[in-house]
């Protein structure tokens, strides 16, 4: 076990690093110690110093726990989110589930907080403080505050951590974003288009106002019960994956002809998901692929090179004899591989 570098994209990272931090304290306590003492530069003892002081106090326990039950609610919403074939209503009620979580915490979860805290400090031998003793600014010590610790941690600290979560989650999936995602999600062909609702893309159609004339809002209401129709009992739109695979479907076997508004919807949601956890996931990789050293690689080679990167779960279902069976019959070669 060791601990875990927190990534940029990927941020259910960040709960498995403060879950090894608390696993492994006392020994990343040892190995500051050793730093301190046996290092051969002096800022490195000075750092290890003060790192040894900070994680020794309260105020770090406190951060510590609080940002690893914070994470830990928002984990299975951050993990939701980054799969590549997303299911968006599940998605949405996710984040109800974790809006609703958070603010139940933040009504009734600092006592717990406090208690897992003081057994942390017990555990470890970390000086505890008196909640009810007034709060000392470290910046200017002979100050009075006028407030208790207890008044500090849980206003200061506690409700302003969580009232941040809570407004960046509202600010992210606000209600106009989620109505838009669950009528979205009614396009879906999956289960042989179960999700499928008349009323939800007739409100999608009402959001674009600029493409959805007022004759065509009514003539989208009939043409939605003969497409629906139609789509369940061809076997050739069986088992498709998403709105892509429909919107390609339908142009192969020309329905987007006969069922222009609904294809003129189906565009506008494939629009939309521009910036999902696989694109930023993308072009991370392009930052390992094309690195300085390798500045000069042409765009097909790096198109190629990402390829393989990104989808390795299914690079390693190629055998090793496949490729060279097929890199043997490119060309005539003069021995066989």
């Amino acid at each position: 076990m060791a601990l875990t570098r927190p990534g940029d994209t990927r941020w259910s990272s960040h709960e498995k690093t403060l879950l090894r931090l608390l696993t492994l304290y006392p020994c990343v306590i040892e190995v500051l110690e050793y730093i301190e003492t046996s290092a051969w530069e002096p800022i490195h003892k000075t750092q290890a110093n003060g790192l040894q002081l900070y994680m020794k106090s309260f105020k770090f326990v406190f951060y510590l726990h609080l940002m690893k039950h914070i994470l830990g609610v928002t984990n299975l919403l951050c993990v939701a989110l980054q799969r590549k074939n997303q299911d968006i209503l599940n998605a949405v009620e996710l984040v109800r589930s974790t809006k609703e979580e958070l603010q139940r915490y933040r009504l009734e979860g600092f006592d717990s907080l406090l208690k897992d805290v003081t057994s942390f400090c017990d555990k470890y031998d970390i000086e505890m403080i008196n909640m009810e003793d007034e709060h000392v600014d470290p910046k200017n010590r002979r100050r009075k505050t006028n407030i208790t610790n207890r008044h500090h941690f849980v206003v200061n600290n506690f409700n302003t951590v969580l009232d941040m979560q809570i407004q960046e989650l509202g600010n992210r999936f606000n209600e106009v974003t989620t109505n838009l995602l669950t009528c979205m999600s009614s396009l879906s062909p999956r289960d042989n288009f179960s999700s499928f609702n008349k009323l939800n893309l007739l409100k999608l159609a009402e959001m674009y106002p600029y493409d959805f004339t007022f004759d065509e809002k009514d003539k989208l209401i009939d043409e939605l019960g003969h497409y629906i129709s139609n789509m369940k009992r061809d076997s050739r739109f069986d088992n498709l994956n998403g709105v892509s695979d429909l919107a390609k479907r339908m142009v192969e076997t020309r329905k987007h002809i006969e069922y222009q508004l609904v294809y003129r919807l189906i565009k506008l949601s494939l629009v939309l998901p521009v910036a999902t956890a696989s694109v930023e996931r993308s072009f991370s990789s392009m930052k390992l692929v094309k690195t300085e050293l390798r500045n000069r690689m042409g765009d097909g080679y790096m198109n190629d090179s990402c390829i393989c990167y990104i989808e390795n779960e299914f690079l390693q279902q190629v055998s090793v004899e496949s490729v060279m069976q097929r890199f043997q019959k490119m060309k005539t070669r003069r021995q066989q591989l």
